[in-house]
């Protein structure tokens, strides 16, 4: 396949080397990731995750976390499990 095509894109400069790291951490090149993602769009005719405006609850939820109310810490993941009645 001729690879001759070129995206160019601005990103943040610390957002690009956290996401170059944990490229490296999956043995991916930026490139190597960057066509992974373009397949996956192709394959799901749109992107690969969903993209979502937060609703009033989740907006609440998120709110309610960030500070710290209604948590509910656990001890282990089979904690939270049971505490959730999985």
């Amino acid at each position: 396949m001729n690879k001759s095509a070129m995206i160019r894109a601005r990103v943040d400069p610390n957002l690009k080397d956290e996401v170059e790291n944990v490229f490296e951490q999956l043995g991916l090149s930026a490139t190597q990731a960057i066509t992974l993602f373009y397949q996956q769009v192709k394959l799901n005719h749109g992107l690969p995750f969903d993209v979502r405006i937060p609703n009033a609850v989740m907006q609440r939820t998120f709110a309610e976390t960030d500070a710290g109310e209604n948590i509910v810490p656990c001890d282990s993941a089979q904690d939270m499990f049971a505490r959730l009645g999985i």
